[in-house]
């Protein structure tokens, strides 16, 4: 059984050298080439103008994701704005509340003092009874 396991692996092993270094290859991975390898003008044209290509494709994808992160900032910037803005009026809002219960105490403690000394005429409670 382990021999006919190794075979199995062996076989499948081989299909795949066989064929896999072959498309990898064919492919064409962009990047930055370096021409000055090339020994006849067309080739080094050709491998200068794909360098230019290359990176013009990067810049334009750069510059498009910068783009929409800027958008995305400035969308985000905006709803703080508004929630900002909806924080200053709650703290307006709050502000004049304690304004208006600060005025409400005040003219409520001129009564107090005024019903104060009728408390003391009240004679205190002896030690003993509580």
């Amino acid at each position: 059984m382990v021999a006919f396991r190794n075979r199995i692996a062996f076989a499948t092993f081989a299909l795949l050298t066989a064929t896999w270094p072959g498309a990898v290859r064919a492919q064409d991975v962009p990047g930055i080439e370096i021409c000055t390898v090339e020994k006849t003008m067309e080739r080094r044209t050709s491998c200068l103008q794909s360098n230019v290509d290359f990176l013009q494709k990067t810049i334009n994808k750069l510059t498009s994701d910068h783009q929409q992160k800027l958008d995305a900032a400035n969308r985000q910037i905006e709803a703080l704005r508004g929630a900002v803005i909806g924080l200053q009026k709650t703290v307006v809002e709050l502000q004049a509340a304690q304004k208006a219960a600060d005025d409400a105490k005040k003219v409520a403690t001129p009564a107090a003092k005024e019903a104060s000394p009728v408390a003391k005429d009240v004679a205190p409670a002896k030690d003993g009874a509580k």
